[in-house]
């Protein structure tokens, strides 16, 4: 059956469906010898889909885990500037990849799979899956967290006031817990610092009932069946 050539990349776990689309735009997809174009179709059962001079991989058993990741390492595959990447980190046999941004700055919760397209609806603006960030801030004065509740303007965008709550203040010092809905840019830190505070450690420590707990940094697990059921949904 004939299926979009971006579905059928994402579904064998090479890349998202966006990234597909660039990939194909980039001229480094044939189908049957010939060029690929953005929107054809192919059947896989019959069509050799090429990426690169290679037949796509069989579709494999989907891997979906949890990472809390460590700072220093960027939510890539690979980065042109050669800093370490998450990728590094996982060696499972088969390749994953991370699901959304977490900056190099920061740690904490990372889901990484081989599903494409449960990535692209986890990554897509209508998702609104709510994260949870711990953040420790110096710059502090009292009242600031309230300034962290507004609904300030980020790259043209509106954000819906986050949920803030304060854990501790000494002297100019805080620390937060941040919810949010959206994933603007390195938008907690953007926050803070609208909030006149400077960010010195920001974790992320759920994405909805995903909860990092006591998985130690660096460390990393499979998402439990009820976990990836409740992504599915």
């Amino acid at each position: 059956m004939k299926e979009r050539l971006q579905k059928i990349i994402a579904q064998r776990g090479i890349c998202s469906r966006r990234k597909a689309e660039e990939l194909i735009q980039a001229g480094r997809v044939r189908i049957n010898g010939s060029l690929a174009q953005l929107g054809e179709s192919a059947d896989p059962e019959i069509d050799c889909i090429e990426l690169d001079g290679a037949p796509l991989p069989s579709i494999d058993d989907k891997v979906y885990i949890m990472r809390n990741k460590p700072r220093g390492y960027v939510t890539t595959l690979s980065d042109e500037k050669g800093r370490p990447n998450v990728s590094q980190l996982v060696d499972i046999g088969v390749r994953i990849y991370p699901v959304g941004r977490l900056d190099m700055d920061s740690e904490g919760l990372l889901i990484m799979t081989n599903d494409g397209d449960l990535a692209d609806k986890l990554m897509h603006p209508r998702g609104e899956v709510r994260k949870t960030y711990e953040v420790w801030a110096v710059g502090y004065v009292d009242g600031a967290e309230k300034l962290l509740e507004r609904s300030i303007t980020l790259d043209g965008y509106t954000i819906r006031p986050p949920k803030v709550e304060m854990l501790d203040a000494r002297g100019d010092k805080g620390h937060f817990l941040i919810s949010i809905r959206e994933g603007r840019n390195r938008q907690v830190r953007r926050m803070c610092q609208a909030a006149g505070m400077q960010v010195t450690r920001l974790r992320r420590i759920s994405e909805g009932s995903l909860e990092l707990g006591d998985l130690k940094k660096g460390s990393w697990r499979h998402l439990t069946p009820e976990e990836i059921q409740y992504l599915k949904k």
